[in-house]
């Protein structure tokens, strides 16, 4: 594979960004059947609470993939984290992960949270290997009416089974 480089989001980026964040919400519909990510990529940099964006540039296809970090008190929040498809399984999102796990211990964040749907292997198996090993908290759903069912095999957690 070709040299990629992980440098921060600039002005110039913007393009790769939108195209980037629009897949993000392709994959969530294809998986989940709905977008989880409510706010535009625009309204996302923004955010107060955003400490950084970095990319992952590749040559010679450009901007491949997007982490950001959104700071919490002393603990941050890894949202999003994005490689486009073609450049998956690849190494690149956890070069990105790296990124912001060092940007945040420079800046004294005691700790690190990243939310991915339990649906997402690939993302599960990632930031794994990156070192995201300890359960910090389970958000619970409940399906309200005519949900897609997922072939996924179940999640045991404290003897209880759950659907992802």
């Amino acid at each position: 594979m070709a040299e990629v480089r992980i440098r921060s989001y600039g002005p110039a980026d913007r393009a790769a960004g939108l195209r980037l964040w629009g897949e993000l919400v392709r994959q969530e519909q294809e998986l989940y059947g709905e977008e989880s990510y409510g706010t535009s990529f625009e309204e996302y940099l923004t955010r107060l609470e955003l400490s950084g964006v970095w990319v992952a540039d590749h040559d010679p296809d450009g901007v491949i993939g997007l982490a950001g970090l959104v700071l919490d008190g002393a603990r941050g929040r890894v949202e999003p984290v994005v490689v486009t498809a073609r450049h998956r399984g690849r190494g690149v999102g956890r070069a990105l992960l790296r990124q912001v796990a060092e940007h945040a211990g420079r800046r004294g964040l005691r700790q690190l949270l990243v939310a991915p749907q339990t649906r997402n292997q690939a993302a599960l198996r990632c930031l794994h290997a990156v070192g995201y090993d300890r359960l910090a908290a389970v958000e619970l759903a409940m399906d309200l009416g005519d949900a897609r069912r997922s072939a996924a095999p179940p999640v045991g957690l404290h003897d209880l089974q759950f659907r992802s």
